[in-house]
């Protein structure tokens, strides 16, 4: 006896498209057992009736869990937004809803019209798209989902609630539009993009699983590419029967009952591989930006999944996003477990245990914007933004100080650094030799100065004005923090990359505070990173050369606290001459005691404090300001004839300068150089000009001159008793000695005659066996021996003469490096005579 036609079909999951292929299987077999038995006893039916109902009675609905709940809500709104009507009688394992959209898709491929092409397809864009995965041997056709909802808004809406459900019927529509334009057979994969709006990590739940979503984020670690089963075909290991294809449900899925009606074989299967279907599959760690973290939080962290030609779209570092559907999958963890079971007492509760995470379908890095030109950034912008920008641009020659002026309007004063800060944000144009060398075009700076001087503020306004900042400690920093580490997964086992500061600053800005106080370990760790702007790592196996194109703004206390205007910038600052010599410019910031600017800082304080935001009126908006960055950036200045020539004039002039100096405050090589080229291209994108001109290269010299070469010291003053005096002036022959007066060298003179005499008397130590030293006039003699050729007439023989008696006096009776030694009665008129006998302190250091 045939059962009846009425019998209902066996129950299907939640999802109802993407059942357990092992489940279909079991139940298909019962059905056919049941269809090929002869007759219908009583007993069986009364078996089978809590399962399956009986011939006049059909199953007993079974009480309904809240995902089913859910799943029903969202089948009904589906067919009410495409129109269906549910039929009485109709199998369920045919989705009438999803065949319904299937074709709907498919005819969106096949007529949706775009931009205008030159070839047979004509504006049809996914149709181009299709027929060119022939030749471009792709598997993927990228759909806008803006497209789709001015085609169809309800069937937009129905792909956003049931993504996971819809996922299969969008690829079979694909293929067969793929057919159709001649692109060839096989499967194809649908990548959606272009969401309207973009999901915080934090905000994904539960409630989201299997929802076309969209996600941003920081990536902090990639697996390497690895083959993933999508569907496998099994073998019996019991009748040797082949099983399958058994779709994979994000874990090793095996059939649930061997299809041979003699066989039961529910354990025991061997995977055929040469029959089963892999696809490439990588697993991506992103970390929600700094920007969506709240107070008080860590950063949150989501695994997204990505498959086919989506792997190896982006790299640690990269600001991605990403479009797919929320999922959850069994925690394979065994922290959870034991937990779990102590509680429920069943051995598997490690099934209870689910984690979420995100399925893509598109991923895209957030490029940067200096890959587009200037035509591509105005599209990009409103009318309203472009007039803006226009109006910002008519400014000419006030546009720099305007856009100086808008920089950290709560800082006051600091003009200098300022600018700095704008040509770095503005940065110089990025280039690549013919051989595929990289010259960087971005600009790094350093911020010394004393404590209380704003210098951890501008780090701060930077890394919440620019998109891409990171700001970090120096002290708090390690040499693989700040650039890359090589860490072992905790479910894999194997070892991945995880991105450092400096890369996850990649097309931005890290900010260091506290740079001084870095190791000099670490120092050296970001050396390659400053200069190639690459990371190279060679840790457990992995061979790597990481990205890290980023502006390096740091700020460093001086070492004795305070700047000390007695000492050079290298001497103040505790930096290797490697990188200090990275760095394109140097800001010193003193605090120095002034009745009207202290005035006015203490005003400008006291209102920002009472009024806030009134008390600063900045000519542009942080919003303006950050079009501008932006449009500025895509500008791609060049180099004039006549502005080269000044460059490379100006280099000259610069290295002669730092030659003709005794003791200079910093070595200018090439790398000063490629610095001016940085600063002008930085100033003519500032300008919105096309060519960089003289004005351009002369402002360039100006900051580095003020900023690198030339730190403003005060002059050395020595008290001149009447000895002194008529010592100084006995080369006149002056009547009557000058009163007691205060003599000021200049500062690279005073640098310059120390640096000699120290020479001198540490030369004539190491020639004498006794340790006599060298009398006062014998070695006032010597200098002046020197110094002869430079000297042009009496009047400076007479001004050198003093000037060294005062460097002796000075390096006796203040720094202590120079003793005079006692001497005998004897030797007292001889001493008188040609001065007291000088050495060298034994712990003087000549490089000091």
């Amino acid at each position: 006896m045939a059962p009846s036609s009425e019998l209902p079909p066996p129950a299907t999951s939640s999802l109802g498209l993407r059942m357990r292929s092992g489940a279909m299987d079991s139940e298909t077999s019962v059905r056919r057992r049941i269809a090929e038995g002869d007759t219908w006893s009583a007993d069986a039916g009364t078996q089978a009736q809590s399962d399956l109902g009986t011939r006049d009675e059909p199953r007993a609905r079974g009480v309904q869990t809240t995902s089913e709940e859910v799943q029903e809500d969202r089948t009904r709104r589906l067919r009410d937004r495409l129109g269906l009507v549910p039929r009485e009688g109709q199998s369920k394992v045919r989705d009438e809803a999803a065949e319904a959209f299937m074709v709907i898709f498919e005819t969106f491929l096949q007529r949706f019209e775009g931009d205008q092409g030159s070839d047979e397809w004509g504006a049809r864009v996914y149709m181009r798209q299709l027929a060119q995965l022939r030749s471009d041997e792709g598997a993927t056709v990228y759909v806008d989902f803006g497209h789709v909802m001015a085609h169809d808004e309800r069937a937009a809406q129905a792909l956003v609630e049931n993504y996971l459900r819809l996922e299969p019927y969008m690829a079979r529509a694909a293929a067969r539009a793929r057919t159709k334009a001649g692109g060839g057979s096989g499967d194809v994969t649908v990548s959606v993009h272009g969401l309207p709006a973009q999901q915080r990590i934090r905000e994904l739940r539960s409630d989201r699983i299997g929802q076309l979503s969209g996600v941003s984020g920081t990536v902090t670690r990639t697996s390497e590419v690895r083959p993933e089963l999508v569907s496998g075909v099994f073998r019996c290991a019991e009748c040797a029967a082949e099983v399958g294809p058994v779709e994979q449900q994000f874990q090793y899925t095996e059939p649930g009952v061997c299809d041979n009606p003699v066989c039961q074989n529910r354990t025991v299967w061997t995977l055929v591989v040469e029959r089963s279907k892999f696809a490439d599959w990588q697993r991506i760690r992103v970390q929600e930006s700094a920007s969506e973290i709240p107070a008080g939080s860590m950063p949150r962290t989501l695994d997204v999944i990505v498959r086919g030609d989506l792997v190896e779209r982006v790299k640690p570092g990269d600001r991605a996003q990403f479009t797919g559907s929320l999922v959850a999958i069994p925690d394979g963890g065994a922290g959870l477990a034991p937990a779990v079971a102590a509680q429920t007492g069943r051995g598997d509760a490690r099934e209870l245990a689910f984690r979420l995470a995100f399925v893509a379908c598109h991923a895209s890095a957030a490029g940067s914007d200096d890959e587009l030109g200037r035509d591509a950034m105005l599209a990009k912008m409103t009318r309203a933004e472009r007039e803006e920008l226009a109006a910002m641009g008519a400014g000419g020659a006030r546009t720099y100080a305007q856009l100086v002026a808008s920089l950290a309007p709560t800082v006051f004063g600091h003009e200098e650094v300022k600018r700095g800060l704008l040509l770095q944000m503005l940065g110089g144009v990025h280039k690549r030799t013919r051989e595929g060398m990289r010259l960087r075009g971005d600009i790094n700076v350093c911020v010394v100065g004393d404590p209380g001087t704003a210098k951890s503020q501008f780090l701060k306004y930077v890394a919440g004005f620019l998109p891409r900042a990171v700001f970090t400690s120096g002290k708090a920093s390690s040499a693989a923090g700040l650039t890359a580490s090589v860490v072992k997964d905790d479910e894999t086992g194997e070892f991945t990359i995880e991105a450092g500061a400096l890369m996850l600053a990649d097309h931005g800005v890290c900010c260091i505070d506290e740079f001084d106080k870095m190791d000099v370990v670490d120092q050296v760790a970001i050396h390659e990173a400053m200069e190639q702007q690459t990371i190279s790592i060679a840790k457990a196996g992995i061979h790597a050369t990481l990205n890290a194109r980023c502006s390096i703004l740091a700020a460093a206390n001086p070492v004795g606290g305070r700047y000390d205007r007695r000492l050079t910038l290298r001497q103040n600052v505790a930096m290797s001459a490697p990188i200090m010599s990275r760095f394109d410019l140097f800001f010193v910031v003193l605090d120095d005691a002034s009745e009207t600017s202290d005035y006015n800082t203490a005003r400008h304080i006291v209102s920002v404090h009472q009024l806030r935001d009134a008390a600063v009126t900045p000519p542009f908006g942080p919003a303006a300001l950050r079009r501008f960055v932006r449009f500025a950036r895509a500008i791609q200045p060049t180099l004039r004839e006549d502005s080269a020539r000044l460059l490379w004039q100006s280099y000259r002039n610069l290295r002669q300068d730092d030659a003709g100096t005794g003791r200079s405050a910093y070595r200018i090589t090439v790398r000063q150089l490629e610095s001016l080229i940085r600063l002008s291209e930085a100033l003519a994108r500032a300008h919105c000009a096309d060519i960089i001109t003289p004005d351009h290269v002369r402002e360039a010299v100006r900051l580095l001159r003020r900023s690198i070469v030339h730190v403003e010291m005060d002059d050395i003053e020595v008290q001149a008793d009447a000895e002194d005096a008529m010592d100084a002036t006995s080369a006149l022959e002056a009547d009557e000695p000058e009163p007691t007066r205060a003599i000021n060298i200049k500062r690279d003179d005073f640098e310059r005659i120390r640096a000699m005499l120290a020479m001198h008397l540490h030369e004539a130590s190491m020639r004498s066996e006794d340790d006599e030293g060298v009398r006062r006039e014998d070695l006032v003699e010597w200098y002046l021996s020197q110094r002869e050729d430079a000297l042009a007439d009496e009047e400076a023989f007479a001004r050198e003469d003093q000037h060294a008696r005062m460097v002796i006096k000075y390096m006796s009776t203040v720094e202590g490096c120079v003793i005079a030694l006692r001497t005998t009665a004897d030797e007292e008129e001889a001493e008188h005579a040609r001065g007291p006998l000088l050495m060298l302190h034994p712990n003087f250091s000549i490089s000091s």
